[in-house]
This record gives C-alpha cells, structure tokens and sequence, in this order.
C-alpha cells in the first residue's frame, strides 16, 4: 500500500506538512528561509540518451526549535524539467527542449530534524540534517507539441502515450520516497538577513526494492544552493 500512493493523497500529505504548521508561528522559536540552487539528477543513460541533468529550482522553508540546538524542518523545493520516455529501456530520461515529450513539475517537499550549531557568537553557525522526502511531479504534456510526428501512435516517438508512462513510472513503486540528508552554514550578512550555504543529497530508496537494469548511480540527486534568513534581532 505503501508502495501504491496515489498522487492526490500525496498531494494531501504535502498540503498538510507544509500548511497546518502555519498555526504555530508565533513565538522566537519559528524560523523561515528563502532557498534556490541547482540540482544534479545523476544518471548515467545509455549511449544515445541525454547527459545528466542539471536543473535550477527556488524553495522555501520553515522551522520550529523544539530542544536547545534542535530544530524541525520543512523544506519545500519546485523544479522544472522536460522528459522524453525512452522505450528500450522502459524508463524516462531529462532530455532538451527538442525532445521533450512531457513537462514535469516537481514539488519536492522534506521534513527533517535539524542541529543548529552557533560557531562563536558574531552569527555563523553549521547545519546537519536529515529526514524523509517526497517529490510530487505533476506531469503534463510538453508545450507546443502539434507535428503529426509527435502523436505517432507509436511509444517510441508519440508523445501522449510517453507522457502516460512516464507519469506511471514516476508514481509506481514508491519512486516519490527520497530521503534527504544535508548540511550548510550561515553567515551574518547583515543587520537582517543570514546568507547560507546548504549541500544536500536525496537518496533513491526505490532501487532497493525495485530490481531495475540501470545503472547504479541513476535516481541519486545532489543539490548546492544558497538560503536566506531573516534574522531575530
């Protein structure tokens, strides 16, 4: 069951983590963050698929101390991305514009624990963190797709019937379930604001129940970004 989550319970799930907290910020225990970077969807494709994919996202997050240097997190991070499925190798592939068949957007949201370690007392501190994360990918057809070619009629190049199963691939077998582990560290910038610099890896839990053919670094995800906090004065 576990496994099978439909995409509108998800979709639930993320609402509430990232909703019903709104009713506790009150207090100098809340804490909130803009976030933004880059993140390296690994893989490894066959000869004739795209190289890896490195994709900018924004994001936000907050966060409540519940024990001297302990924190809980929600991050919620939003990608962009074209994918085209390939039909050898029965899996989707981040590809260019050129050949995209469907256009993902990802909702990539995480709750964590979080050790807040101040470095002296000017403002500088290091993050560790950790905790489970799932990305919500919302997949629709790819813009200006209306060549006869792209509606074939063949998976191979038809790209209705591509975008169906690479959202079928992307929800079948908890491919949505990607712990995250991070950490970072934020300097004073200015009277206000805190600049951070975070490093996060999202592990593919999946494979180890899956038992696909692909190579082994492909599902891993890396991110490098920067935050910005408000800062408590």
């Amino acid at each position: 069951m576990f496994l099978k989550l439909p995409k509108y319970t998800a979709a639930l799930l993320v609402f509430l983590l990232t909703l019903i907290p709104v009713n506790f910020v009150y207090g100098d225990n809340f804490q909130w963050a803009g976030l933004g970077g880059l993140y390296l969807f690994a893989s490894d494709n066959v000869p004739e698929g795209p190289p890896a994919a490195i994709i900018p996202g924004v994001g936000f997050s907050a966060s409540w101390q519940v024990h001297d240097f302990l924190r809980i997190e929600v991050t919620e991070d939003v990608y962009f991305n074209n994918y085209e499925f390939n039909a050898k190798y029965g899996y989707p592939m981040a590809c260019s514009p050129e050949n995209r068949s469907a256009f993902v957007i990802g909702l990539l949201t995480a709750a964590q624990v979080t050790g807040h370690f101040p470095i002296g007392s000017n403002g500088i501190a290091a993050r560790v963190y950790g905790g489970p994360a799932i990305d919500i990918r919302i997949v629709t057809l790819a813009f200006g797709l209306n060549h006869p070619a792209d509606f074939s009629g063949k998976i191979e190049t038809d790209a209705k019937m591509q975008t169906k199963e690479i959202s079928k691939y992307f929800w079948g077998n908890g491919r949505w379930f990607l712990p995250v582990f991070g950490t970072g560290m934020d300097f004073p910038l200015s009277e206000h604001f805190l600049l951070g610099f975070d490093f996060r890896v999202w592990f593919p839990m999946y494979r180890l129940w899956t038992n696909e053919n692909i190579p082994a670094i492909d599902g891993w995800r890396f991110g490098a970004g920067l935050r910005i906090t408000p800062r408590k004065l």
